[in-house]
């Protein structure tokens, strides 16, 4: 191999770790951003006569919804909630609530530690720390994806039962989206997944320039 060759190698083994930091480090602010804010759910009234309902509209987080221009923390509060009050398909959601606000979380601290290991394995250049630290980009994305996966099935069930409840009438002057901050999420998710394959193919690089003799 050439020197003028291992130049190259070397410059674009940096731009790799380079562009796989950055993704991660956005990956952790749009999750934590996402979890932070309580656009995940928006519910709009949409009457003929709007100024008397304009205070009914909402949107939601995960912890808090508001509603009317007021907060209401405690109402998606699933680990202290009385469940002897709830029907079996009210708790099946309050289950996979506290699913979704501990693994969605989880990944967060993950990422965080992966972001370390991530830093480490590069100034190393070990391919098996990079392989490693890739792989553990890959679990943090899973759980990212679970998590808003979750988040989406318990969306629509508990739209479901709404319209179990008061009927297809009760929901027609009512829109609901998904907001802006399950989109931080999915992107997120995404860039956990860009920065794994980077640091794979970090790694590979790694590998080549390791096992190859260096020439003049």
């Amino acid at each position: 191999m050439s020197a003028s060759t291992f130049k190259r190698m070397k410059v674009t083994f940096g731009c790799l770790v380079i562009a796989a930091g950055i993704c991660g480090i956005l990956s952790f602010a749009f999750l934590a951003t996402s979890l932070g804010t309580e656009y995940w759910y928006i519910i709009e009234m949409n009457p003929m006569n709007i100024s008397d309902f304009e205070d009914m509209s909402s949107h939601s987080g995960l912890w808090s919804i508001h509603e009317g221009g007021k907060m209401h923390a405690d109402s998606i509060d699933s680990f202290t909630t009385d469940y002897s009050r709830y029907s079996e398909t009210e708790l099946h959601m309050l289950s996979m609530h506290s699913a979704i606000v501990v693994v969605l979380p989880f990944s967060l601290v993950l990422l965080l530690f992966g972001g370390i290991c991530g830093l480490v394995s590069s100034l190393a250049r070990s391919p098996v720390l990079l392989t490693g630290t890739a792989l553990y980009f890959f679990i943090c994305s899973l759980l990212t994806l679970c998590g808003v996966t979750l988040y989406i099935i318990y969306s629509y069930q508990a739209l479901a039962e709404t319209e179990r409840l008061v009927g297809p009438e009760g929901l027609a002057s009512i829109h609901t989206s998904f907001g802006w901050s399950l989109g931080l999420a999915w992107l997120s998710y995404g860039l956990e997944l860009l920065s794994g394959i980077l640091l794979l193919v970090a790694a590979r690089m790694a590998k080549l320039q390791h096992s190859s003799p260096i020439m003049a």
